[in-house]
Order: structure tokens, then C-alpha cells, then sequence
């Protein structure tokens, strides 16, 4: 026990974490082994505990936990929430700014794609452009306002 204890120390970094893991390891080997058959256990056993380490490492890694600080809401910061209302105005006048530096093809599919919310065959009805230029114009249009919209950040 005192191996793998170390073993999850090594890899976990935190006690508390190693003993949880220390215990669900010993869970885990009672299920495993009337399953497997082991010749070698105690490398079988290293093997089992580091890869359970690892999976916990992996899990953590995908959510990473974040510590608010002491008085987070007290912060001046965020006490004028209003504020985002602004930024929020300034982005969106903007973004209608950079849709008009948009080539002409791309403003009308991507107006009519996402300010309209229109689907693809409306629009190709509505402008006689192919389904494929369609398709194009958006994706253009998307990437060269999302660069527009980057420079002016």
C-alpha cells in the first residue's frame, strides 16, 4: 500500500488526492483480478496504479479547477456591471463596421446567413448564387470578419 501510495504522490502531487486514489486503486484491483489472469503482479500493479493516476491527471487537465479569490464580488471590478453593456454596443458597432468592409458577395450571404438566419437554399434562391458560392461566400466572409474584428481588438 505504501508503494502505491508513493507511486500516486509521485504523479499527483497532492496527499489527499493519492490516499482517494490509493483507495479506488484497491477497489479497482479486487474487480480486476478475477478477471485477469497476472503473472507478474507486482509490475501488473504498478501498471494498473500509474495508469489510474494518469486517467486522473487527464480528467483534471480537461476541467481545470479555478480558485476565486477572498471578496471576489466586493472587487471595484465588478461592481459596475454596466459597463458590459458599453463594450458590448462598441463590439457589435464594430462588427457592422467590418461586415461593410466585407466584399459585396460575402456582406449579402453573411446577412442574410446570420442576421436573417436563413438557410443555405433561401439564400440561393434569394441571390441566384450556386450552393457551393454560398457556401464559400459565409466561410470567406466569417474568416475575413473574424480577422477584421481581430485587427480592431
Amino acid at each position: 500500500m505504501y508503494l502505491i501510495y508513493g507511486l500516486c504522490l509521485k504523479y499527483l502531487k497532492d496527499p489527499g488526492k493519492s490516499e482517494d486514489a490509493v483507495m479506488q486503486i484497491f477497489e479497482e484491483l479486487i474487480k480486476k483480478l478475477r478477471v485477469h489472469r497476472v503473472d507478474n503482479f507486482k509490475a501488473w500493479l504498478y501498471t494498473l496504479a500509474r495508469n489510474h493516476c494518469l486517467m486522473v491527471l487527464r480528467k483534471e487537465s480537461k476541467s481545470p479547477m479555478v480558485s476565486l479569490e477572498e471578496n471576489f464580488v466586493e472587487k471595484a471590478d465588478y461592481l459596475h456591471l454596466d459597463d458590459s453593456e458599453a463594450l458590448q454596443e462598441k463590439d457589435l458597432t464594430q462588427m457592422e463596421a467590418c461586415i461593410d468592409q466585407l466584399k459585396e458577395d460575402q456582406k449579402r450571404c453573411v446577412k442574410l446567413f446570420y442576421l436573417e438566419q436563413k438557410c443555405y437554399k433561401d439564400i440561393v434562391d434569394e441571390t441566384g448564387y450556386t450552393m457551393n458560392q454560398v457556401k464559400s461566400n459565409i466561410q470567406n466572409g466569417r474568416r475575413n470578419l473574424k480577422i477584421c474584428m481581430d485587427k480592431n481588438i
